[in-house]
């Protein structure tokens, strides 16, 4: 019997690499080459996507909301997050992720369908609106 992508993709997966390609088609890592998140998909149709830059510096004034603007602004620049419902599409083997809330406002209210590929504990997951931009995850083992 054969599992459906739904089935095999619903849990937390931990970042293995975030790479996409500069104009010249070189490799580039946006978050660093040791970038670290994670991903979730629940059995109830909601998933969210955290990643980060590593070694990103804490504000100065120890407070979660009173860096300056630069500090924030930094912050900011090292970081991706979004979460909301996700369909799937067995036959194209696609995830739309729609944004309800974003860190970046740009992509708020945007649903953009991402290409999955599942071959064991792990997922490669290119972005159908940005193929360059491919994210390989690995399946987390349960934490109860």
């Amino acid at each position: 019997m054969t599992v459906s992508l739904r089935e095999q993709v619903i849990g937390t997966w931990e970042l293995v690499s975030y790479q996409s390609a500069d104009q010249d088609g070189n490799v580039i890592y946006p978050l660093g080459e040791d970038a670290k998140g994670f991903i979730m998909y629940n059995p109830d149709g909601y998933m969210s996507a955290q990643l980060m830059a590593s070694g990103r510096p804490a504000y100065e004034s120890g407070d979660l909301h009173t860096g300056t603007i630069e500090e924030m602004a930094q912050a900011a620049n090292g970081y991706l997050a979004y979460s909301g419902r996700f369909e799937v599409n067995e036959e194209k083997q696609e995830l739309t992720h729609h944004m309800e809330v974003s860190m970046n406002p740009t992509w708020l209210g945007q649903s953009q369908p991402r290409l999955a590929k599942i071959e064991g504990d792990v997922v490669v997951i290119f972005n159908g609106l940005k193929p360059v931009d491919k994210l390989t995850w690995k399946h987390v083992k349960k934490n109860i």
